[in-house]
């Protein structure tokens, strides 16, 4: 059979009375970091949210950019086209802003100017706010040139892809 080894016990260590000099040490020592963590949590907790809410506005701002460009291209090539109208750009432009929405581009206004060799699609609005600050916008302003298209005809009198004349080439043997 074996022996049962005794459990080897620590000296109890007594704790500084409240009004000896070591106690009152103890204490200031102690008291100079109470608090700290939640003194940093509240100014840490709102800078990471502001840091989250400007990327967020930054992709709103990208995503109504986006949404401008898309409507001035479709607006371009409306009025572009042979017998296009600026009209018609205008009205392409109007169809792509209900069917995408304007709830990230707020109070996008179109313009479509004509000339007779180009049109040129003016998009502007403001994107939606994330952050709650007043008097902060972020516009936004997209401007698209193309020329128009027309039919020119042919005046130089080629016929074929490789710009020579008509009809068959006859070959002539040197000499003969």
């Amino acid at each position: 059979m074996r022996t049962p080894v005794p459990a080897v016990r620590e000296p109890l260590r007594r704790r500084p009375a409240a009004g000896s000099r070591a106690g009152r040490a103890k204490r200031r020592q102690t008291r100079g970091d109470r608090g700290a963590g939640s003194a940093e949590i509240v100014i840490a907790v709102p800078l990471l949210m502001l840091l989250i809410l400007l990327v967020i506005q930054f992709a709103v701002w990208e995503h109504a950019e986006a949404i401008a460009h898309a409507t001035a291209e479709e607006a371009l090539a409306a009025a572009r086209v042979q017998g296009g109208t600026a009209a018609a750009g205008q009205q392409r432009a109007d169809q792509v802003i209900s069917q995408i929405g304007s709830s990230v581009l707020t109070g996008p206004r179109v313009s479509v100017a004509m000339t007779p060799a180009d049109v040129t699609v003016e998009v502007t609005g403001t994107a939606e706010r994330v952050l709650p600050v007043p008097g902060l916008s972020f516009p936004v302003t997209v401007t698209v040139t193309g020329p128009v298209e027309r039919f020119v005809p042919d005046s130089r009198g080629f016929s074929n892809s490789e710009g020579l004349p008509a009809g068959n080439l006859r070959v002539v043997a040197p000499g003969g």
